[in-house]
């Protein structure tokens, strides 16, 4: 089925996601920097945004050297976008303004609005929606904004994002998980096209962003979390055309009795039927995911992996026990480790330290020690097999604290995570087929700091080298599931 969708007002998206000039409604000169507004322009300006920003109080003054303008209006420049961080009682007068000035959106972070469930609230989100229909484009209330690190757009309040753009966006009801996601993406490799928290939505929410995404060439992977829709009807048919040619990834908040309650009171939405929902993202082809961890583990192998499918993979390294889990869980998901035929052992065991190792599939390297020029032989040999679709390597580098320790150095003199990460991306170009890395760490106690500062070096070894890093292999083999999914679904609707 075809599907037509476009917002009510015709959006020049660039001007709001990549801004020449931005305003910042709210700020004072007296609070040193503690209020949302002025936090919001030091925040903009330690990302490096290369625009102008335009401080605006009714009091005027002076903010770290730019002058403070008493009304948007004053601004002799043209504005595209605009931060409203007043009291709720003063947002419609605002953003009145911002409307005559000819500013394309505005994202407002005041709350106070039909998420108090009080009258006062909606008749104040009300004449919001009224004044968006004029001609202006609005994120939230009661949201933390727009994060676009091309742009240099932060989230309230985030100063420390990582200005690395990437292929990911992410839609959140919710400025915690938005904030936590950006963060959280950081260092786990994700890496970010947009980010919006649109809060309660009063005009633009899932269902403008979601058609605007699908269209956006930087945006390769979508993902949400949504609590709850105005209009079924239309979210059915925004999703629907997303997924059709790209990953949508879904965390649908209140569906258990006491979440619908909160999401009730948090952004005035109705959080719907788990059995409704579960069968709509079926129907749409989008991945369905429990939590924020899921939907990053998920976010980061679509991001990462080539699309297609990986039905039957090669497990490297780790242990036996490790193997054994590797097995049941690979299985759980519909995806299969194959065991080596007699001549493909013997061809990987001539490279394995004997006793104790196995290269039956899971690959069993009986140490933690093995030097990466012997893995780089056992990945090369194993992906010979043209049933492997991909491979995955489980370096257990936590245990070189115990080496680094008896020689008197640092763990990160010792553990071999840059080679290794080498080693991992030649197999990678010479073979063609994926390898997805995890660094399990079960040393975590106040004196394996040091441990974890060199996995975290690691990790970025690996991504900087386009290696996605799992700390889990079930997460590792769940996210491969989910892409799994998602192609062999596209691929039989495209039949």
């Amino acid at each position: 089925m075809k599907t037509s969708i476009a917002p009510a007002i015709p959006t020049n998206f660039e001007r709001i996601f990549h801004p020449q000039n931005i305003a910042i409604i709210g700020i004072s000169a007296e609070d040193g920097g503690t209020g949302f507004g002025s936090g919001m322009f030091l925040a903009i300006k330690a990302m490096g945004f290369e625009g102008q920003i335009f401080p605006v109080n009714p009091k005027g003054g002076n903010l770290k050297g730019s002058h403070i303008y008493k009304k948007v209006e004053d601004i002799e420049e043209l504005v595209d976008f605009a931060i409203i961080t007043v009291a709720a009682k003063h947002v419609p007068e605002v953003l009145e303004g911002c409307l005559r000035k000819g500013i394309e959106g505005v994202e407002i972070l005041s709350s106070g609005f039909s998420e108090l469930g009080t009258e006062a609230g909606y008749e104040l989100e009300k004449k919001i929606k009224s004044i968006a229909a004029g001609g202006i484009r609005v994120v939230g209330p009661n949201c933390f904004g727009i994060y676009c690190p091309k742009s240099g757009l932060t989230l309230l309040p985030g100063p420390d994002l990582s200005r690395q753009t990437g292929s990911v966006a992410f839609l959140s009801q919710s400025g915690g998980n938005a904030i936590d996601l950006a963060h959280k993406g950081k260092w786990m490799g994700i890496r970010f096209s947009k980010v919006v928290s649109f809060g309660n939505g009063a005009d633009l929410r899932e269902t403008d962003l979601l058609k605007y995404l699908a269209d956006d060439a930087s945006t390769k992977v979508i993902s949400m979390y949504i609590e709850g829709i105005k209009d079924g009807d239309a979210f059915f048919e925004s999703i629907q055309y997303a997924s059709k040619n790209k990953p949508v990834i879904v965390c649908k908040g209140g569906l258990s009795q006491a979440g619908l309650r909160s999401v009730a009171s948090h952004t005035a939405s109705l959080g719907g039927s788990r059995i409704i929902w579960q069968s709509v993202l079926r129907q749409v082809n989008a991945i369905s995911v429990q939590d924020l961890n899921e939907l990053a583990h998920a976010a980061l192998a679509f991001s990462l992996l080539p699309p297609g499918i990986y039905k039957r993979i090669s497990v490297v390294g780790g242990g036996g026990a490790l193997g054994v889990g590797a097995c049941d869980a690979a299985e759980a998901l519909d995806i299969e480790i194959p065991p080596f035929t007699t001549e493909q052992q013997e061809s990987i065991g001539k490279f394995l330290p004997k006793p104790g190792s196995s290269a039956i599939n899971p690959i069993d390297v009986a140490n933690p020690f093995v030097p990466p020029q012997v893995l780089k032989e056992v990945l090369l040999e194993a992906a010979k097999d043209s049933r492997i679709d991909l491979q995955i390597i489980i370096s257990l580098l936590y245990h070189y604290k115990v080496l680094a320790t008896a020689m008197g150095l640092k763990v990160t003199e010792v553990a071999p995570f840059q080679e290794l990460a080498e080693t991992v991306c030649d197999v990678v170009k010479t073979t063609g087929k994926p390898v997805v890395v995890v660094l399990p760490n079960p040393k975590k106690g106040l004196d394996d700091f040091d441990t974890t500062e060199m996995l975290m070096i690691a990790r970025r070894e690996f991504l900087e080298r386009g290696l996605p890093v799992f700390d889990e292999l079930s997460d590792a083999l769940r996210a491969i599931s989910q892409v799994n999914g998602y192609f062999a679904q596209r691929n039989a609707n495209h039949e």
